[in-house]
């Protein structure tokens, strides 16, 4: 397998006037050619900023890279000027918004917002760029491309917009993608749409993707592997036959508890996390996750977890893999969740197999 990406204990911190928010703290994995990783967690788990540390994209002031390595194809993206980020940026890593209407520029022309991109960092002229920007329209699923690429924005629905933003980020043929929340502003057809649009995308292509959303379902059929981050760290990763089936961590349990089913009771109540996340100027003593996990052991409020390893691909940040924690079993909600899931969910193929 090759890796396209390696993060080695990124540390990432915020000076604010409350002092310093550690936003990420020690985050480590790995991303290999074709492959989708998607990234969960609630919100400020640090996803965002992980991702947009990747592009250098961070404010610095007040954002500011503590410690860690970003190797992007052997390169180490934290050492890297401005001006040498903006070769890698658009042309080998690609990033779509969570909201195209504040990343789309409503005074310009969609096609031609695809044909700075070509221009930029394929060198074509404008009849070339066009051309191509029609094609990369038509193959993100808009219709009447021919048209569509003399509107701006502002005609475009909220699905074909995310759609424009897809081209956009395509039209350079990165090796990587980072979606950041890519669906969650649009309705649950088109976020299907959308869903689907990447996936095939990505065969087409053959590009890696980073997926980051807040939603474990969205991710079921998407990603290859899953990892969820908690207060800034990985407390969990591993292929999504394992997340699913096999989640090992507390807090993963507790996102998958709460994810609502069709099938579920209507009068049932819908499990939560209880408390909310701690805060990052001064963050917990040992484990992040204690004082929100009801099965908590002495320990967890006393020293951090390390990484425990349960498969060749599956790693959970937590004291109860420790081989004299006593057996927990998840909670009913869990265990009935997985019981429903369906005989025909898609498992996708392993990386290591597959690509």
């Amino acid at each position: 397998m090759e890796k396209i990406l390696e993060v080695k204990d990124l540390k990432v911190s915020f000076q604010v006037y409350g002092g310093e928010v550690k936003a990420v703290r020690g985050v480590s994995f790995d991303l290999f050619k074709g492959e989708t990783l998607a990234i969960v967690g609630e919100s400020g788990s640090g996803k965002s900023v992980l991702t947009q540390t990747i592009m250098k994209l961070i404010p610095m002031p007040p954002g500011k890279i503590t410690g860690g390595q970003i190797l992007f194809n052997g390169q180490d993206i934290v050492k890297k000027s401005d001006k040498e980020m903006e070769k890698i940026r658009g042309k080998e890593i690609s990033m779509i918004f969570q909201d195209p209407m504040t990343s789309l520029n409503p005074t310009m022309k969609v096609g031609h917002q695809i044909m700075e991109v070509l221009h930029k960092h394929q060198n074509m002229g404008s009849q070339q760029s066009k051309e191509r920007a029609i094609e990369l329209l038509r193959l993100v699923g808009i219709p009447m491309p021919e048209k569509r690429v003399n509107q701006y924005p502002h005609e475009f629905s909220g699905g074909m917009r995310q759609r424009a933003m897809i081209a956009i980020a395509l039209a350079a043929n990165p090796s990587l993608l980072i979606a950041d929340e890519p669906t969650t502003a649009l309705d649950v057809t088109i976020q299907a749409q959308i869903l689907e649009l990447m996936k095939d995308l990505q065969k087409k292509m053959d590009t890696s993707i980073i997926f980051i959303t807040h939603d474990l379902g969205v991710v079921a059929n998407v990603a290859d592997r899953v990892a969820v981050m908690y207060a800034g760290q990985i407390v969990e990763v591993g292929t999504v036959d394992e997340i699913f089936y096999d989640p090992r961590h507390p807090y993963t349990w507790g996102l998958l508890a709460s994810m609502p089913s069709l099938d579920s009771d209507h009068k049932a109540e819908l499990a939560a996390i209880p408390g909310t996340p701690p805060d990052l100027t001064n963050p917990p003593k040992g484990d992040a996750f204690a004082a929100r996990n009801q099965y908590a052991l002495a320990i967890d409020f006393e020293e951090e977890p390390p990484i425990y390893q349960v498969s060749e691909t599956h790693f959970a940040k937590t004291w109860l893999l420790h081989p004299d924690a006593p057996k927990v079993e998840p909670p009913e909600a869990v265990k009935m969740r997985l019981r429903k899931l369906p005989s025909n969910f898609e498992k996708p193929v392993l990386v290591k197999e597959g690509k």
